[in-house]
């Protein structure tokens, strides 16, 4: 029982160890891939697999080997782990907390507006440089594309992503069909046929795009509350492991008394004396 923390502890860096290497791999390939939206991620994939890899690795030292400088490293690098996943955790509610859909009359899809999102996200798809690159992204994987099939039918009947919603299509209260006097939606005037442009630059695209970023983060939320409580439970084992690696670096065993003799303290000579003398007045 007393080297069960440490064979646990190997165990699970050993499979963690193994998980870096795809890790890696994956944020190497992205390098080679010139797709916007994939380049995106590469350079956060690659500082996780790294880090799982040299954390991984002093946990399996550490616990295997009995070698404790390295398990305290590993106890180091997992609390900081914890609190940077825990702050994520909070970040991503606070940000996402804001959002909702508008319901289409007559239509199974749903509209969004760029103003019901947080202030952070909305600065985010405003600025020039972010929002180039998004729309590269979109173009990329070509989402657009399945609607030009459709026909008035199929806009009554079938539902859209929120990218699709916001950036394929105008908003549903824009008129085209007559001249009007009545001051329409500025994304209606925004709108082009044009298949590399169609509502690219539209506060709804923004809006759609942020939804989605609002769905995928709540699902990235639930996965993080999921591995803080995994990480936690690790690093209580590797603190009991850590405890056994410190014992077992002594000359004694568990359980045996290491004291060789008794001092009393300076006070105890003088605290006894004082009680023999009250035991013999009273």
């Amino acid at each position: 029982m007393n080297r069960f923390s440490n064979t646990v502890i190997g165990f699970l860096n050993l499979i963690t160890l193994l998980s870096s290497i795809p890790i890696i791999g994956a944020g190497m390939w992205m390098t080679r891939n010139s797709t916007t939206c994939e380049n995106f991620l590469q350079t956060p994939l690659l500082i996780l697999g790294f880090v799982v890899l040299v954390v991984s690795l002093a946990g399996f030292i550490g616990a295997c080997f009995r070698v404790a400088w390295a398990l305290w490293l590993y106890l180091f690098v997992m609390l900081l782990l914890i609190v940077a996943l825990t702050a994520f955790t909070i970040f991503g509610f606070a940000v996402t907390s804001h959002g909702s859909n508008v319901e289409v009359p007559g239509r199974s899809y749903h509209e969004y507006r760029l103003g019901d999102y947080s202030q952070w996200l909305r600065n985010r798809v405003k600025d020039p440089n972010s929002w180039n690159d998004i729309k590269k992204c979109i173009l990329g994987s070509k989402t657009c594309d399945e609607l030009q099939k459709w026909g008035p039918l199929d806009y009554l009947q079938k539902d859209m992503s929120p990218v699709q919603s916001g950036c394929c299509k105008p908003p549903s209260s824009c008129i085209y069909n007559m001249a009007t006097t009545v001051a329409q939606d500025p994304d209606c005037y925004r709108w082009n046929n044009v298949p590399t442009i169609l509502c690219y630059d539209c506060d709804s695209c923004k809006a759609g795009v942020l939804e989605e970023m609002r769905q995928t983060w709540h699902k990235l939320a639930v996965l993080s509350i999921v591995m803080l409580v995994l990480l936690i439970c690790i690093y209580c084992i590797g603190c009991c492991a850590f405890r056994n690696t410190k014992r077992a670096e002594t000359d004694y065993p568990y359980g045996e008394n290491r004291m060789s003799k008794i001092r009393p303290r300076w006070d105890y000579h003088w605290w006894r004396w004082w009680y023999d003398c009250k035991e013999r007045l009273y």
